[in-house]
């Protein structure tokens, strides 16, 4: 089955609302030629507004890169699934390396998190990804598969067709390596294969896997060439607007 591709851009701590718009305005005009894949942008939460404005009449995609699994209370410093809806996000980047290891949360957070994503009809981003040491000593499997369980429990079947997951190994992130495409490939016929085994063949064939880990496009061909690599979740190489066009046209 061929799945539409998913090219995602998760800017991270970085731009302000002027840059936002002007990457937008410089993005926009040349994805009118490309017709066969989904652009997605994920700003910081404060340049959500000035994106969705600068997108008007435009086919990209909005997320965001994070959110609490409340709709609301006294959470200072959070943002609710619903505030998102509100300002028109699509998709919620969720389980992100940055936010298990530099920021504690557990995978029993990051499934509250999708399930409330999924309830106010937010599209996860559900990363998984072993750690350096972890794939030292042989458990990248097991990483994996006991994140993939865990984050993705409870989440009905009507939903998993449009979740998306990423396999970002977290030793490739930011660090200018890289997993060859031959261990990018067998991450994700692995996560395939556990979709499989919980929700069926029908909906392992509609779920979206990507990869993300020092991306950029002297590499991205070669991933997008893998079967079963349905697109890619770029950080750094995102932020320069020929870099990720690039990418996305790859």
């Amino acid at each position: 089955m061929k799945r539409r591709a998913l090219i995602a851009a998760n800017w991270k701590m970085h731009k302000t609302s002027s840059e936002a718009k002007t990457f937008v305005a410089s993005l926009a005009p040349r994805l009118t030629q490309i017709k066969d894949r989904d652009v997605l942008l994920c700003p910081p939460f404060p340049l959500i507004f000035h994106v969705d404005e600068a997108r008007k009449d435009t086919n990209i995609l909005l997320g965001a890169q994070n959110m609490y699994f409340e709709e609301k209370g006294a959470f200072t410093g959070e943002v609710s699934p619903i505030m998102l809806r509100d300002l028109h996000c699509e998709f919620v980047i969720l389980g992100h390396s940055e936010r298990r290891w530099v920021f504690g949360e557990s995978d029993e957070s990051i499934n509250k998190k999708a399930l409330a994503a999924v309830n106010s009809n937010l599209i996860p981003v559900l990363c998984v990804g072993e750690k350096l040491e972890e794939r030292e000593k042989n458990q990248t499997e097991h990483v994996i598969l006991n994140q993939l369980d865990k984050g993705m429990s409870g989440i009905p079947e009507s939903a998993v067709s449009s979740l998306v997951v990423a396999y970002e190994p977290v030793w490739a992130i930011g660090t200018g390596k890289n997993a060859s495409t031959a261990d990018a490939k067998n991450a994700i016929v692995l996560i395939r294969e556990f979709v499989h085994s919980k929700f069926g063949n029908a909906l392992a064939e509609k779920i979206r896997i990507l990869y993300g880990g020092s991306v950029k496009p002297e590499n991205m061909k070669s991933y997008m060439d893998q079967e079963g690599i349905d697109g890619a979740l770029i950080g750094g190489a995102s932020l320069d607007v020929d870099s990720f066009f690039k990418m996305v046209s790859y």
